[in-house]
């Protein structure tokens, strides 16, 4: 090489060295064979080795396009990059600087869907795995005993009351707090956390680290009261009355859905909703040590496609039952998370696919012993972009069941909006809430979660408690809520 070039080569900026090609780092869990017969955790977590590997694949791009699939916009490149280099305790501070609840996102938030959907690694490889590596710095942190608490704003001496205490109501609720209110959570159940204590199984989300994120929030200063049911030991007008400023709903949508069939009133058949609830939240999975009886019995259907229909045919599994999961699309139009039904067939679910339930037959004592259903084929694309199931006529079959469970949505109850004034609601019986500021029709009333959206993500859910303590800390300010461009201006910053 000439003396020029050498020159010339010099007076370059030199460029990054490329990483190397390392593959995703896969996550432990335990054997199929053996988590199928118990309720312990499914997936085991990274250790300190794997977790620096994974978090070294991260090319911590200038304009990263995962923060813009985090609906609570976390740094994601910033706490991967302490752990590249050995600082889980700044990865988890850097965490709780946007997000509450990291333990629980890292376990149950659809990542494949957001955050690493966007990632530019996995156009050429598979994405970063953003949601174990959240997992880890927060488990990490539970392991050594260490504890990262936002700074918190000197008291306003306002008052805000939060209806109901999943997700949405806990986040927004936290960032009040750190903004120096005083808030108050009312939950209807006996313990808090809403759909992640009673909804999602233990196998999925340890109830210890639900308790370990609600006790995080209850120490920057939030209370949290239970046995509260909004709309009858308490209305929305009383608590405004009472000297609530304002009030955030995120009472969720739990009325469960039905199919209008022949037999669902037969004993033996459940809603997702209480078969869920009696084993999670009351501990029916330990009967008799927990005194909450749950009939299971030998063969077990499930009707439905998504994560909750999952979660229960998982639970039926481990309580000893055959498992017939029936849904009326294929695989590939499942909603649920592709790792749940890859965990449900390596555990021996039976997918019975391109079926829908037509009834359910009892016996001469009123139990289920039959669930009849027709065959299907896929049609043309439906409203939701999926195809269409069509029964094929004359292909009805019976299947012998003991057990029933509902899983196909649920919807509002109307226990809290029919006891409020002034609330509007959409035909479905969900409120209306602007879509950037999440005002209700009432003043000083906001709402966002379930409840709005109808069913949805628990990551979505603490984006709209995030949104909804935004609009809330403004309108107590005296202070114009946000127009959409500011908001979108504000996420993006």
């Amino acid at each position: 090489m000439s003396d020029l070039a050498q020159a010339v080569r010099a007076d370059r900026p030199q460029r990054k060295p490329k990483k190397p090609k390392l593959p995703r780092t896969a996550m432990p869990c335990q054997p199929a064979k053996q988590r199928a017969t118990n309720f312990g955790e499914v997936t085991l977590g990274y250790d300190d080795d794997m977790a620096m590997i994974e978090a070294s694949r991260c090319l911590q791009c200038k304009k990263p396009k995962c923060v813009d699939g985090c609906p609570v916009g976390i740094d994601i490149p910033a706490f991967v990059r302490m752990i590249e280099t050995g600082d889980p305790a700044g990865a988890i501070a850097k965490l709780k600087e946007t997000t509450s609840f990291p333990a629980v996102c890292g376990r149950v938030c659809p990542q494949e869907e957001q955050c690493e959907q966007l990632c530019v690694l996995g156009v050429k490889q598979e994405p970063v795995a953003i949601g174990r590596l959240e997992r880890y710095a927060s488990d990490w942190e539970s392991a050594h005993g260490a504890s990262s608490t936002p700074q918190i704003a000197p008291k306003k001496g306002k008052r805000v009351g939060v209806v109901g205490s999943g997700p949405a109501g806990l986040t927004c609720a936290g960032e009040l707090a750190k903004m120096g209110y005083d808030v108050t959570i009312y939950e209807a159940l006996h313990k808090p956390g809403g759909v992640l204590v009673y909804g999602i199984p233990e196998f999925r989300l340890p109830k210890t680290i639900v308790a370990r994120e609600c006790a995080y929030v209850e120490s920057l200063g939030v209370e949290i009261k239970v046995d509260y049911v909004i709309g009858r030991t308490l209305t929305v007008d009383q608590m405004l009355a009472g000297g609530d400023e304002a009030i955030f709903l995120a009472n969720g949508a739990g009325l469960p859905s039905f199919m209008d069939i022949p037999g669902e009133n037969l004993n033996g058949v459940y809603s997702a909703n209480e078969f869920l609830t009696r084993s999670n939240l009351m501990k029916a999975y330990r009967f008799p040590e927990y005194d909450t009886p749950i009939a299971v019995g030998k063969r077990v259907a499930v009707i439905g496609g998504g994560n909750v229909a999952m979660d229960s045919a998982r639970t039926a599994l481990r309580l000893g039952a055959e498992v017939h999961l029936i849904y009326r699309r294929t695989l590939d139009e499942m909603p649920a998370r592709g790792e749940e039904i890859e965990h449900a067939e390596e555990e021996g679910i039976v997918f019975d696919l391109l079926a829908s339930p037509t009834q359910i037959i009892g016996d001469d004592n009123g139990w289920v012993k039959e669930i009849e259903v027709i065959d299907m084929e896929l049609g043309e694309p439906d409203s939701s972009g999926r195809r269409r199931p069509v029964p094929i006529e004359g292909s009805e079959r019976r299947i012998p069941v003991d057990v029933v469970i509902v899983s196909v949505g649920t919807s509002a109850n109307p226990l809290l909006t029919k006891s409020t004034s002034g609330l509007d609601l959409t035909k479905r019986g969900n409120i209306v809430a602007d879509e950037h500021t999440l005002a209700t029709s009432k003043k000083g009333v906001f709402a966002g979660g379930d409840i709005v959206t109808g069913a949805a993500t628990v990551i979505l859910a603490m984006g709209a408690g995030k949104t909804g303590a935004r609009s809330i800390d403004r309108y107590l300010q005296g202070q114009p809520l946000l127009s959409a461009d500011e908001e979108e201006a504000i996420n993006s910053a």
